[in-house]
């Protein structure tokens, strides 16, 4: 049976994602470092799971998640785990910042790139990773993951091109939601200043978008508006308005 390996899966839309695909006959690679947390998820599947626990701030561990599940017929490919870090660029944690880009960007640039070797030697596969709303603009107080962001939606984009030039079977899609209620906010240390999407309605929409073959999906009417404004209105204006609703966010203490 074909099979989906999903990072992030222990929480949020990793985890809604995972079993959406579960529903649909799909079994399961589940990676992410809360093993017992991903054991949790296994549970409530409704086909075969491997609970892979994995650090993907590493290259190695990357490297190894590919090299456990390569015999596998892994058709879908879905890269959701990362973080964020708030604050001013010079008052964040350096070490913290480079762990977040190691997994946001690091982690989804080797897993994409191994994989999708594989599903290009077999023309077929779906490879989904998850970008943010943030990557249509340059983000203050969360500079280090807008800016990653913006690399994962930029890297996937030039892949589908590539993919779309040798009329290739394997496609690749993007989810760029707002913000979603998940762990997000809790890791990055504030709360939502507005209300957010829930993790199930944004696997949804990735799902459906992904087996419909859209490159880009965003979720949701304002966020469309949302990302049209930032492409297309002065970069100061957006750099201001960004600045402003990550201003109210509220510290966890």
């Amino acid at each position: 049976m074909a099979a989906a390996l999903v990072t992030g899966a222990s929480s949020g839309i990793g985890r809604e994602t995972a079993l959406m695909l579960s529903d649909m006959g799909y079994d399961l690679v589940l990676v992410a470092r809360d093993k017992a947390a991903l054991e949790a998820v296994a549970k409530r599947a409704k086909t075969r799971c491997i609970v892979l626990p994995a650090d993907l701030s590493s290259r190695e561990n990357c490297k190894r998640v590919y090299e456990s599940t390569k015999k596998l017929d892994i058709e879908i490919l879905v890269n959701d785990a990362g973080f964020g870090v708030f604050g001013e660029f010079t008052s964040a944690p350096l070490d913290r910042q480079m762990n977040m880009l190691d997994v946001n960007v690091g982690a989804v640039h080797i897993l994409t790139y191994l994989f999708l070797r594989d599903m290009r030697a077999k023309n077929k596969g779906h490879i989904l990773n998850v970008s943010s709303l943030a990557a249509f603009a340059p983000g203050p107080l969360l500079s280090g993951y807008y800016a990653g962001k913006a690399y994962v939606l930029n890297l996937s984009l030039a892949i589908a091109k590539e993919l779309k030039k040798e009329n290739s079977n394997v496609k690749i899609s993007i989810l760029c939601p707002g913000p979603v209620n998940t762990d997000f906010n809790r890791r990055a240390g504030v709360e939502f200043s507005i209300k957010p999407l829930s993790a199930e309605a944004a696997a949804r929409a990735a799902v459906f978008g992904m087996f419909n073959g859209k490159t880009v999906i965003i979720p949701g009417l304002f966020n469309k508006l949302s990302a049209f404004g930032m492409r297309y209105l002065p970069r100061g204006l957006v750099m201001d308005a960004c600045y402003f609703i990550q201003h109210r966010k509220k510290k966890v203490k």
